[in-house]
């Protein structure tokens, strides 16, 4: 057995790959119906800063205390409050090449294994870029958001989720409004523990046979479970009486909680011939522009502009802000932002 060019090659038998190596990532986050899809964002790109920026008016609520009908007090008016919430696209790139002579030594092609695997390699990377935001709106300490949308129990009695973690968590961050959260997305540590402590309750159909059998869909507390071990864990290491463990992040969201839009790139995707280098080679390159917002937060523009966020920049807290209203004195209500956490020992 030899490899070339990173493919296993069989010099006596000439064997064909007859499967992909099977993915594990699930990309929960994908399918949690937080994304609200917004088309419209694309022409306001295009009609005011050239594509990649641009700060869209949300209107309020309308408000004040009401004032005494008694034939001698004026009325006096007030306005509807009014925000504007600044959005960013993300743009991202990536290209594969296969040698013309991978294929003559095999017998296989390689580059359409590639290409049946772009989608999936797209949704990867999106889920990235949401996990990226989520960790930098959450270091937002303005108004209390970070503490109020946080429940982290590491250092309680019992460090792990239980009975009361998740109706606590979104109490703690929307009040009585708290019937914004639909569905909770956590690693399998997590969701282990809940199922050993029977508090994952499964969707049930009856076979053919007439048997009451479960699906995967679970709900805890009536939220949506989606299992993902992309969610943040960080390993904390012992520090006196206490060992070594590991913070495990379990996110709480709600429809809506990202506005979406595609916005296309001006050629998404191109396949490019080489003939010389090495015999030659074919080349696959793919290209995205895709806006994520998150619902009451404004992306904020360093100095120096920035055309495309890095995963390390939309992970930055300094480069998000609550939304402000049109005075610049009150906050967007964070009650009504369907974003929470809990922090965890599993």
């Amino acid at each position: 057995m030899s490899v070339f060019d990173s493919k296993i090659f069989n010099a006596e038998v000439f064997g064909k790959y007859l499967e992909t190596v099977p993915r594990v990532k699930q990309n929960a986050l994908l399918k949690a119906g937080i994304l609200r899809g917004r088309p419209d964002l694309k022409t306001m790109l295009v009609d005011q800063s050239g594509g990649n920026f641009i700060s869209v008016p949300m209107t309020g609520l309308i408000g004040g205390t009401a004032l005494n009908y008694d034939g001698n007090t004026d009325i006096t008016a007030t306005q509807l409050e009014t925000f504007l919430q600044s959005m960013i696209v993300v743009g991202r790139a990536k290209a594969w090449q296969e040698k013309d002579f991978s294929q003559d030594i095999t017998g296989h092609d390689f580059m359409a294994d590639i290409a049946a695997q772009v989608a999936n390699y797209w949704d990867d990377v999106d889920q990235a870029t949401l996990l990226a935001i989520l960790e930098g709106v959450f270091g937002v300490t303005a108004n209390s958001f970070n503490t109020d949308h946080t429940l982290d129990i590491t250092g309680e009695t019992v460090p792990t989720v239980g009975v009361g973690t998740l109706n606590s968590a979104i109490q703690k961050a929307a009040g009585a409004n708290k019937d914004i959260f639909t569905c909770v997305v956590m690693h399998s540590v997590v969701a282990t523990n809940l199922e050993n402590l029977q508090l994952l309750d499964y969707v049930k159909y009856n076979d053919g046979s007439g048997v009451e059998r479960n699906l995967s869909m679970a709900t805890w507390n009536g939220r949506t479970v989606l299992v993902d071990d992309d969610v943040p864990v960080e390993a904390v290491s012992a520090s006196g009486s206490d060992a070594a463990y590991n913070k495990y992040t379990t996110y709480v969201l709600g429809a809506g909680a990202f506005d979406y839009c595609d916005c296309g790139a001006a050629t998404p995707s191109e396949v490019y011939r080489d003939p010389l280098t090495k015999g030659g080679q074919e080349y696959l390159i793919t290209r995205q522009r895709k806006l994520f917002a998150p619902r009451g937060f404004s992306f904020v523009q360093p100095t120096t502009a920035i055309m495309s966020p890095t995963d390390a920049q939309l992970k930055t807290a300094a480069r998000w802000a609550l939304v402000k209203d049109s005075a610049g004195t009150g906050y967007f209500d964070s009650k009504a932002i369907p974003l929470a956490r809990i922090i965890s020992r599993g």
